[in-house]
């Protein structure tokens, strides 16, 4: 049955938004270039939007959209000479290409892993082969990798550019790393599957605070890496302090899908068998800030009652971490734990102090805490300027309704405010944890 053009689109942009990571990695399995992977994904993208709305939209759309980008990645690899040996491999199945058998014993068998440690090649800068990746596996623009960095975009777009550039000059292949070649990329890898949960934690935009599919895949890639690893002890602090998030995400929404402040989430909704697993994997994690992140959100889980919060010890750890990472976003998340362990005053001064630094000159969430203290101060009509900043500043729907109720309920001086836990670190976008 045929659709609209506007429905088709849609649909495919929704789609490909949750199935893009998967489509690149299952290409780049064929064509073994990343950047040719992406063009091929985008590809299949625009033969959804031809065909979409003339035959109607697939029962499953997703595997269309593979089974369209792979189709067109074998024609690629029958057209170069150089891959003729490798077609009764790559041809026999259009729409399913089934892994290579392991041939070690620590073989990642997993796409989205291996594409993440093709990209985290140590040919390329630490910041281009996070962005890269971020690119590929979560599916994010140059303007929402942007802000999770807090660069101009122009920056990130030239990052992304020269890695693909360099990834394929070097003929990097799409292959498993082994050994100390496995550990030089732990760290980049760590940081993608970070950032990838945060932002479907906290969707940088659109119309909803959440994005579960990427919060899924990061929490899974997060424990097939602990386990791939066990002797890394932040692949197990990762591990914990997203098992921790993820446990509140049922009570982090509303039923119309607005977004409900840590303060008033129902506790009873937060999943017991995933913080039975943060728990349990923190007992192997170490003193990195991976795990000191999981030992705040351990903080947080222990308290039955938000009242019951330990903020003088989330406030100690924060400050560890600030060692560690130090960074303005991090001494913001200091500054809120502060202001619950010791008053809002003395988290003002704090906050006002990281209003020069020029990475928080667009950053909604210091407006959005500095209103929060004020509001608890007894200024409102101050606060009330700084949440309408806030909200300006956001671009997700749901942040801004909320922070535009908030401008418009400052009478309700029992507020505490979103920022009660982790918002990110290194200088990156809102992180795992907030409401």
């Amino acid at each position: 049955m045929a659709v609209t053009e506007r429905d088709a689109a849609a649909a495919v942009e929704a789609v490909f938004r949750i199935e893009s990571a998967r489509i690149i990695a299952g290409v780049a399995r064929i064509v073994r270039d990343v950047g040719i992977a992406e063009e091929l994904a985008q590809d299949a993208l625009v033969a959804a939007l031809e065909q979409w709305p003339r035959d109607g939209v697939p029962d499953n759309p997703g595997a269309w959209l593979t089974a369209t980008a792979k189709r067109r990645a074998i024609d690629l690899v029958r057209r170069r000479e150089v891959y003729a040996r490798k077609l009764a491999e790559v041809g026999r199945s259009v729409e399913d290409v089934p892994p290579p058998e392991p041939v070690e014993p620590d073989d990642i068998d997993d796409d989205l892993l291996r594409l993440i440690f093709t990209a985290c090649h140590p040919l390329l800068p630490e910041q281009a082969r996070i962005a890269l990746t971020l690119r590929l596996l979560g599916g994010l623009t140059t303007s929402e990798i942007a802000r999770a960095f807090l660069v101009p975009e122009a920056t990130v777009a030239q990052r992304i550019v020269r890695a693909k550039r360099t990834l394929a000059k070097a003929g990097v292949p799409f292959e498993v790393p082994y050994g100390d070649d496995r550990a030089r990329r732990l760290s980049s890898v760590l940081e993608v599957i970070y950032l990838v949960f945060n932002e479907g934690y906290s969707a940088t935009a659109g119309d909803d605070l959440l994005r579960p599919q990427l919060c899924e895949d990061a929490l899974r890639l997060a424990r097939v890496l602990a386990a791939l690893m066990p002797a890394e002890p932040e692949a197990h602090g990762l591990a914990a302090l997203l098992e921790f998030q993820a446990s509140r995400t049922a009570a982090r929404t509303g039923p119309d899908g607005r977004p409900v402040l840590l303060a008033e989430q129902n506790r009873a909704r937060w999943d017991g068998l995933l913080i039975r697993r943060g728990f349990d994997a923190i007992q192997r994690a170490g003193s990195g800030p991976y795990s000191v992140q999981a030992a705040i959100a351990a903080c947080h889980a222990k308290a039955r009652r938000y009242e019951d919060t330990d903020w003088t010890t989330i406030a100690a750890l924060y400050g560890r971490l600030l060692v560690l990472t130090p960074s303005p976003v991090v001494a913001l998340n200091r500054a809120v734990a502060v202001s619950m362990a010791q008053g809002p005053a003395a988290a003002l001064e704090l906050v006002n102090a990281l209003a020069a630094a020029p990475a928080m000159r667009e950053y909604h969430l210091l407006p959005s805490v500095r209103g929060d203290l004020l509001a608890r101060l007894g200024r409102t009509t101050e606060a009330g300027a700084e949440f309408e900043r806030a909200a300006e500043l956001t671009r997700n729907a749901r942040e801004r309704e909320l922070l535009r109720g908030r401008a418009a309920s400052l009478g309700d001086q029992g507020d505490q405010g979103d920022q009660g836990e982790f918002r990110g670190a290194k200088g990156s976008r809102p992180g795992a944890a907030g409401r």
